[in-house]
């Protein structure tokens, strides 16, 4: 398969998240230490199997909105090449909302389960 294939199919597999799902993941993600945003994106996408793929244009108005909603902070550091780098870390309120959004998920996706197992949840076609 050439690279540009490649490419085109890796593309076509990737998911979009829902609105709402990237904060979750990146409050879920601090929740194993602080981090900066590069490793942030990293591990989400290792944590997925390299299925989710978190695009800088994405990533980066998500920690600002979180840190403006006070749910996770930053400080300036040096990185492990020892480079300056904004880390990020969650915050008591940054916790109790991961609980918030994750209550909310587990609703959200045992819903669509139902929705596309009709016939195992009793639910009609």
């Amino acid at each position: 398969m050439s690279t540009a294939m490649a490419k085109a199919e890796g593309y076509k597999n990737r998911i979009e998240l829902l609105q709402g799902t990237l904060d979750m993941l990146i409050l879920q993600t601090l929740r194993w230490g602080s981090q900066h945003g590069y490793g942030i994106g990293q591990a989400i996408r290792a944590g997925s199997g390299e299925v989710l793929q978190v695009e800088t244009g994405s990533l980066y108005p998500a920690l600002h909105r979180l840190e403006k909603q006070g749910w996770i902070k930053s400080e300036w550091r040096s990185s492990e090449h020892n480079q300056r780098a904004k880390y990020y870390q969650l915050t008591v309120s940054g916790r109790k909302q991961l609980a918030s959004e994750y209550s909310r998920w587990n609703q959200l996706s045992a819903a669509i389960a139902a929705l596309m197992s009709p016939g195992e949840s009793g639910g009609q076609a």
